[in-house]
């Protein structure tokens, strides 16, 4: 059962968090705006999934190494498919922000 959901979550890519952050990734947070405001990681960027197709501009371009977060890793992986879809380069999954939180 673990390696179901497991599965269901990886990312394929294992990047050494803290230091694209340092390198000047964008921490993306797709959670609500409510969610965002109950927490989330200093200097990330807020942008509900449902709203990000037509918020693309909000991100700097798309050269920057993207970091998506939500609340468990489900719509942050939907970010991702999005993202790579309008041609950002460089993306990964960071799950959910608590966990990428302590990463960083």
């Amino acid at each position: 059962m673990f390696t179901i959901f497991k599965n269901l979550f990886k990312t394929g890519k294992h990047p050494d968090i803290a230091k694209l952050q340092a390198q000047g990734a964008i921490i993306l947070d797709v959670r609500t705006k409510k969610e965002y405001a109950s927490g989330h990681i200093r200097g990330s960027l807020n942008i509900p999934v449902n709203e990000l197709p037509v918020n693309l501009f909000q991100l700097p371009n798309n050269d920057r190494p993207v970091i998506t977060c939500c609340a468990s890793g489900t719509r942050s992986k939907a970010a991702l498919a999005l993202l790579e879809k309008s041609g950002y380069k460089t993306v990964y999954n960071g799950g959910s922000w608590t966990d990428l939180q302590h990463q960083l």
